[in-house]
């Protein structure tokens, strides 16, 4: 099966109403991190193929979430997951992608102008010392460890009612207990990956 088979595959069996060039793109995006990858090591992920179901797929599965925001940070964006495919997914949406990594930022400046990324925006700064004059509407995170931490790092970036999203794997119980008293749990919510055979949740969080 290609690439590309794969890919729409996925977005018809996600029901995801997206743009008519999306599916040509994100299929460049895999093939652009797995270029990359063979020196720079941006992924544990190898193959392409698995990279559509546990990067791509996985990453917009929280697309429903996000909507139409206006300004979405995705914290920890590592290779640009899952702000490049929210990018695609959504073009009226300004994507910001936050990595202190170096290496990771040179290779999502390459994509940025490979894939015509016009609504992204590219920071090389840890989270936690990153000042910009504008707060997001949404902060993302598929990276961060601990919700805790993630919230405790980036709530300073959050706009007024905005809300903090974090990607996790099975339901995080203990996680959630250690949410600091400043903020609450909105949202917990299963998501369905098409082909992944994993638990997957995101978390939604509020400001109280």
């Amino acid at each position: 099966m290609t690439l590309a088979t794969r890919v729409a595959e996925g977005i018809a069996a996600m029901r995801l109403g997206m743009p008519p060039d999306a599916g040509s793109r994100l299929v460049a995006y895999v093939e652009l991190i797995a270029k990359w990858n063979r020196v720079h090591n941006l992924t544990a992920v190898r193959e392409p193929g698995q990279m559509v179901v546990l990067h791509l797929l996985d990453s917009l599965s929280v697309a429903p979430d996000i909507g139409e925001a206006a300004s979405v940070l995705d914290v920890g964006t590592g290779p640009g997951l899952p702000g490049i495919p929210i990018a695609i997914a959504r073009p009226k949406v300004r994507v910001t992608l936050l990595d202190s990594s170096h290496k990771k930022c040179a290779f999502l400046q390459q994509a940025k102008i490979d894939l015509a990324l016009d609504n992204v925006t590219i920071v090389c700064e840890r989270v936690e010392r990153w000042h910009p004059a504008e707060r997001f509407e949404i902060i993302v995170s598929r990276a961060f460890s601990d919700l805790a931490d993630f919230v405790s790092q980036a709530q300073h970036l959050l706009a007024p009612g905005g809300k903090l999203i974090a990607m996790k794997g099975v339901y995080p119980f203990e996680e959630l207990a250690r949410l600091p008293a400043s903020h609450r749990v909105a949202e917990v919510r299963e998501l369905s990956v098409p082909s992944l055979d994993a638990k997957r949740h995101v978390v939604v969080v509020e400001a109280v």
